[in-house]
């Protein structure tokens, strides 16, 4: 949906449908046909914008799609089908594709060894950075290491540490309160709580962690204590991978003493 508020229904529906892979004419077509129920070439081109001789090549767009019947009269008549069939044959093609580039990129071979990486990666926004997350609590075969504010310790996020704690992987977590600690140690049994290195909320940290001793990850909340959970601008992180990576090296050696630290204290 349109974040703009002055935006009409008809103008989102329009976008919407093309990029669902719709023509301009068949997107405006299917709309037409949406609020008018049924109707012909010309009733169409009256509401839609659409050359009276463009709509027939729009309706055969469309019905190669399923989404318009025709009935063949004099003149012919064209019926959309129901918003909520519509929503479902376009989720269908959704998810077909996704499984179609899934397939795809999983039986991508690399063309060479990928060398060990040297440098750090930035990645912007609250969505990326919890995707990046995600991949990492999903790569984890050993151990994950995890400091958060409590904001951005999301259910996907939960999730994705049971996943792994179901798979075997060692889980520590720090940075979150004592209510919520109770919660995830009833959803996740095993997950090993530690100290903070910081009282988060007197800083601007989002995120701190470890993958199996050679993937890390920290991110800052761009506006501080004034950035919002909400906000897909208000996170940056970077990241390093690899045995000999700088930022790996040095977040291991500040989590391997805090944890000793901890379990000594």
């Amino acid at each position: 949906m349109s974040n703009n508020p002055d935006e009409d229904p008809q103008s989102v529906a329009i976008k919407q449908l093309e990029q669902f892979g719709l023509s301009t004419y068949a997107a405006r077509t299917f709309v037409a046909l949406a609020s008018l129920g049924t109707g012909t070439a010309k009733d169409v081109s009256q509401v839609s914008q659409v050359p009276r001789t463009r709509v027939y090549d729009a309706v055969d767009e469309l019905r190669e799609r399923g989404l318009v019947d025709v009935l063949q009269s004099s003149p012919k008549q064209f019926w959309a089908i129901s918003t909520e069939t519509a929503s479902r044959t376009f989720e269908h093609e959704r998810q077909h594709r996704m499984e179609l580039l899934q397939t795809a990129l999983s039986e991508l071979e690399p063309i060479e060894q990928r060398a060990e990486q040297r440098g750090v990666w930035t990645v912007d926004g609250q969505t990326p950075v919890t995707e990046r997350v995600l991949d990492f609590f999903a790569s984890a075969e050993e151990e994950i290491v995890y400091m958060t504010v409590e904001d951005h310790l999301t259910e996907d996020l939960i999730e994705g540490l049971g996943e792994a704690a179901r798979r075997g992987v060692s889980i520590k977590l720090a940075g979150v309160s004592t209510e919520v600690q109770e919660r995830i140690q009833d959803e996740i049994p095993g997950v090993t709580m530690f100290e903070s290195l910081w009282v988060w909320s007197d800083t601007s940290a989002g995120r701190l962690m470890m993958v199996d001793g050679r993937k890390t990850l920290v991110s800052v909340l761009v506006n501080g204590a004034d950035a919002s959970p909400s906000d897909p601008r208000s996170e940056t992180a970077i990241w390093g991978e690899g045995e000999t990576n700088s930022l790996v090296v040095v977040l291991k050696a500040i989590f391997t003493w805090r944890l000793r630290t901890d379990e000594s204290g």
